[in-house]
């Protein structure tokens, strides 16, 4: 197996409502998953290939909870990547040089019965968790937004995250509202629903855990910004 390790950070948004059910391991709010994460690569590499500074994305969509498999998987990599990174980060989004299951991305994979062929385009990634915010593009093919959800009455904005101390996608991550659409390989249309930024660090054995557990670890702040080079 190849050694692999990554940390940078994510925007995700999938269809449930604020909170989202899936990740208190209850069924997801309309009865189906639908998802378009974005990834940037703050620091990485996988054997040799070094991977700092690229960016990735996904859009998948189940017909019923994620567990129930039959999904539907469009893997999204950086134009900018060489050969031998495009077929590293593929075999990132899709488990493969994982151990099984140990990654949210080995474990999506594995609950579908289809992956597309990966598309490579310009993708640029503006992340700042702190702020719940986020704008990302994948270039023809899918788009994110990210903001903060708002008290009805008084038009505040409202902070609120969850603590997975042993989750395979984040130990802690920072919830908000998203709009996010993708149009080739899984068209999806998602409109002011669960949207969360959190920190990644993964290798082929799953997340990394290291002492200060709750904090943002030095190589990655609160804000990334990951635009595709002109």
């Amino acid at each position: 197996m190849t050694d692999w390790e990554l940390h940078g950070m994510e925007f995700g948004n999938c269809n449930c409502s604020y909170g989202c059910p899936c990740q208190f391991n209850a069924l997801p709010t309309h009865g189906h998953c639908q998802a378009i994460g974005f990834f940037t690569i703050a620091r990485g590499n996988f054997g040799a290939a070094k991977l700092d500074g690229l960016n990735m994305a996904i859009a998948v969509a189940w017909p019923g909870a994620v567990h129930e498999g039959r999904g539907v998987m469009q893997p999204i990599i950086d134009e900018r990547a060489d050969d031998a990174q495009r077929r590293a980060l593929f075999s990132i989004l899709t488990g493969e040089e994982t151990d099984p299951m140990a990654t949210f991305w080995a474990v999506y994979t594995a609950m579908c019965e289809a992956v597309r062929d990966p598309i490579y385009t310009a993708i640029s990634i503006d992340v700042d968790m702190k702020a719940r915010r986020a704008k990302c593009k994948a270039e023809g093919v899918a788009i994110g937004r990210g903001e903060p959800i708002v008290n009805p009455v008084t038009g505040e904005e409202h902070r609120v995250g969850i603590l997975l101390p042993n989750g395979f996608e984040y130990e802690r991550n920072e919830v908000g509202r998203g709009w996010s659409s993708s149009s080739t390989g899984v068209p999806l249309n998602l409109e002011d629903s669960y949207a969360h930024w959190c920190e990644l660090h993964f290798n082929q054995h799953g997340r990394i855990q290291l002492p200060g557990k709750g904090a943002i670890r030095p190589e990655v702040t609160w804000r990334c910004k990951a635009p595709p080079a002109q």
